[in-house]
């Protein structure tokens, strides 16, 4: 178990060792590159968790002055802990660097994260007095209202190795400002996948991106691409942005995704699975996720693209954001499911086919109940 550290790096106290959760087994989607020379981690990433708090089946969105009951509620790890779980439970030695609340919200986040889905928290600490961030979200109409609350964000607190060496790294942008660790990254041969989120200055001045060069793909959704390239068309944009960055992918909703890598000459477009949506949260970190996956196993771009959309959809149809996220019993039950469905479109099950030499046999039938969506259940034992 990793050591969780106080404000000025000093033990936070002892903490009783948990049993460990027995998970069901999990592909190894990079098994055949593995060599002793390899670093321990495959991805890292960093940033905030939340405690997210997720209201599901709403009929309309809350009225003022009255109370609004929800058929379903899930409670997760949230923020950056999104995108930490969707990597995990796809086979990848996941490595996350982030400040966690002095308090039982950020105890139970440590604990899911470290215990119940086995990623690395060693560069991880608890700060002393800080109020964990949550986030309410409400789901309805297949959109979401989110509320949040937080304190300033506690300052950075080097580790003696961050980054550390890893296979890729996941970076969120933030227009304007250099994060000195994504050079450190690149530098070290790390792949740098990044994203980015809403410019709130409005200026979407491609300049403010300049992390950019560090990076080997971008994953901006099609309004974001458009703006920062100043095109009306995602594929004219993906194009645009693949004169700063080898792989422009852009995200186009219930489209799919266009994507474009500029070193192979490769592009492709694959549509979205039609699915009825519980839970949008988390839906863009699971895609980003399940891309890092292919491209770390070196998969063709519609297969990356493919696989991409597929964990995505697959995530909304359940609770939360850490909660949704599939892994690989999930996505073969699926591939079993679907192929029994009558009047299949025989082309879209091919789209699918290059999963019949990843996926392990369906150990459970679909639809599958992912996680337990709620805070402290006590054991039995």
């Amino acid at each position: 178990m990793s050591t969780r550290h106080g404000k000025h790096g000093q033990p936070h106290g002892p903490r009783q060792a948990q049993p460990s959760v027995l998970k069901p087994p999990c592909l190894d989607p990079l098994a055949a590159l593995r060599t002793p020379a390899d670093p321990a981690c495959d991805v890292y990433l960093t940033g905030t968790v939340f405690l997210d708090i997720i209201f599901t089946g709403l009929g309309s969105a809350p009225v003022r002055g009255t109370e609004s009951w929800a058929h379903g509620m899930g409670s997760s790890p949230g923020g950056v802990a999104n995108m930490a779980t969707a990597l995990a439970r796809l086979g990848l030695r996941t490595s996350l660097a982030a400040a966690f609340g002095d308090d039982h919200y950020g105890d139970y986040c440590w604990d899911a994260l470290e215990q119940g889905e086995g990623i690395d928290l060693s560069l991880s600490r608890t700060v002393s007095g800080w109020h964990s961030p949550v986030t309410v979200s409400m789901a309805y109409e297949g959109e979401r209202t989110m509320v949040s609350h937080g304190h300033e964000a506690p300052p950075p607190e080097p580790a003696p190795e961050c980054p550390p060496p890893a296979r890729a790294a996941i970076a969120s942008l933030t227009p304007g400002r250099r994060d000195e660790w994504i050079a450190q990254a690149a530098r070290k041969g790390t792949r740098v996948f990044a994203d980015v989120g809403w410019d709130e200055s409005g200026r979407w001045d491609p300049a403010d991106l300049a992390d950019l060069e560090h990076c080997e793909a971008f994953l901006p959704n099609a309004e974001e691409a458009m703006r920062y390239t100043r095109t009306e068309c995602p594929r004219a944009a993906a194009h645009a942005l693949t004169e700063r960055v080898p792989v422009a992918v852009v995200t186009l909703g219930a489209e799919g995704a266009y994507a474009v890598d500029r070193r192979s000459g490769e592009s492709a477009q694959v549509p979205a699975i039609a699915v009825e949506a519980l839970d949008p949260t988390g839906a863009g970190d699971v895609f980003v996720a399940g891309f890092v996956t292919g491209s770390l196993a070196g998969w063709p771009l519609a297969d990356r693209l493919a696989f991409a959309g597929l964990t995505a959809a697959l995530s909304v149809q359940e609770f939360g954001g850490s909660l949704s996220a599939p892994g690989w019993l999930e996505i073969a039950a699926w591939w079993q499911q679907i192929q029994g469905v009558a009047d299949q479109d025989p082309a879209a099950l091919r789209r699918y086919a290059f999963l019949d030499a990843l996926l392990p046999p369906p150990a459970r039938p679909w639809p599958l109940r992912r996680a337990v969506p709620t805070i402290g259940f006590r054991s039995s034992v």
